[in-house]
């Protein structure tokens, strides 16, 4: 997906199994933010930066969801020890990653994989994206401040 495109209704389902669904956020904007793995440091530096930053974020008409192919309990351990304030999608089927096309090839230490490539998309309140952070531009312990000093 990229920038102009509408994206759907349906989301997902919460760490809790709770359904999310766009038409819920009552005219925000929405952070979805696509991090590989729960725990690891550069996504824990990613969600606590959100986190520190998010009654700023929420005052600016904005609302957070994060999404990993991590399992609802793993979220929610995630959760729980970060003291996260906003919700993360189970993602578990690779339904969300592979329709917003942030499901790829990755490489490290001269060994391809399949995974998540950390984006960030800005969704009006009318359901388009807005703006994507694309894996290369995200930076992890500043989030906040590439989503707010636009």
């Amino acid at each position: 997906m990229q920038k102009g495109d509408k994206v759907p209704d349906l989301l997902g389902h919460d760490e809790n199994g709770n359904e999310i669904r766009l038409s819920q956020l009552d005219g925000k904007k929405l952070v979805l933010y696509f991090y590989p793995k729960d725990m690891t440091s550069g996504c824990t530096a990613q969600a606590c930066n959100l986190r520190d930053n998010y009654d700023r974020l929420k005052s600016d008409g904005y609302e957070v969801l994060g999404v990993s192919i991590d399992t609802a309990r793993k979220h929610q351990q995630f959760i729980e020890k970060n003291q996260l304030p906003f919700h993360l999608i189970a993602d578990i089927e690779k339904t969300l990653v592979q329709q917003f096309g942030v499901w790829g090839e990755k490489k490290l230490y001269g060994r391809s994989y399949m995974g998540t490539m950390r984006t960030t998309f800005i969704i009006a309140p009318d359901g388009t994206i807005e703006r994507v952070i694309t894996p290369k531009e995200v930076q992890t312990k500043d989030h906040a401040s590439q989503i707010l000093d636009k």
